[in-house]
């Protein structure tokens, strides 16, 4: 058995944790997956060599770099068989914001919590893929992202062209108390969503570190709305809103494409 060690810097949630699961999903020789997200680390417990492993995360475009490759003794490994749980309780949390987002972005007239929304979305897709592919064919779990990853770009565009008619027209500000306090619960659905899979783990990590936290791309996300809301009434202009929106669109189909190269 050997252990070769990745550092996968953009691996600040675990919606990409479970991206390179599904990714090494076909590989037969990998006979375990150590996350470390706080520290952007995975460990891989494999027999033969790590090429295949290699290629396979560093396609994904998370920033992967193998760092090492090492013999180990070790052949038994603590599998969470409470992972399907786990994964329908994160989905449904993500799935009822992105239902909330969507719907009181649309009534506010904020491109933020829409692109929010959208990002939310993206989450419960990748949740959905892992769920779904529990038992099923290598063929299903492609054929599944490839709709879910074009169906998120379809989505991203159509956000895109909103926000440019909205930026060139007279449009009405953006309610921004909605944008905060919405923000705000979506930010603690997501703090949620980070302790039950972080806290599934080990005992050791049933207390999350504070890097664990900030270091997340929804989160920071959240904060981001939650900024532009106030911008939004200081400047007393929708720009900020707008332009919150346009980078997590952004953010969407970067997230889009990764899905996408899961059904490769």
């Amino acid at each position: 058995m050997k252990k070769t060690t990745f550092e996968i810097t953009k691996m600040d949630c675990p919606s990409e944790e479970n991206l390179i699961r599904m990714k090494l999903d076909g590989i037969s020789s990998i006979a375990n997956l150590d996350f470390d997200i706080p520290n952007r680390k995975l460990t891989v417990f494999h027999s033969g060599e790590s090429d295949q492993i290699e290629k396979s995360v560093i396609e994904l475009n998370l920033g992967g770099k193998k760092i090492s490759t090492e013999q180990t003794d070790q052949t038994e490994f603590n599998e969470n068989t409470n992972q399907k749980k786990l994964l329908w309780s994160v989905l449904a949390i993500n799935f009822a914001f992105f239902i909330i987002e969507m719907t009181t972005g649309i009534i506010s007239k904020s491109m933020g919590l829409v692109a929010d929304s959208l990002d939310m979305l993206a989450d419960s897709f990748v949740y959905g893929i892992s769920l779904f592919a529990v038992g099923g064919t290598l063929i299903k779990k492609k054929r599944i992202a490839k709709l879910a990853g074009y169906f998120q770009i379809t989505l991203a565009i159509i956000g895109f062209v909103e926000v440019l008619r909205r930026f060139f027209g007279d449009e009405k500000l953006p309610d921004f108390s909605t944008m905060i306090i919405v923000s705000i619960f979506a930010l603690i659905a997501n703090g949620i969503c980070l302790y039950i899979l972080q806290k599934s783990k080990s005992k050791e990590e049933a207390h999350m570190k504070a890097s664990m936290i900030f270091t997340s791309n929804d989160i920071v996300i959240n904060l981001g709305v939650i900024l532009a809301g106030f911008m939004v009434n200081w400047l007393n202009s929708s720009k900020p809103d707008l332009i919150i929106g346009t980078i997590v669109f952004a953010l969407v189909i970067q997230g889009a494409f990764r899905i996408l190269k899961l059904s490769k």
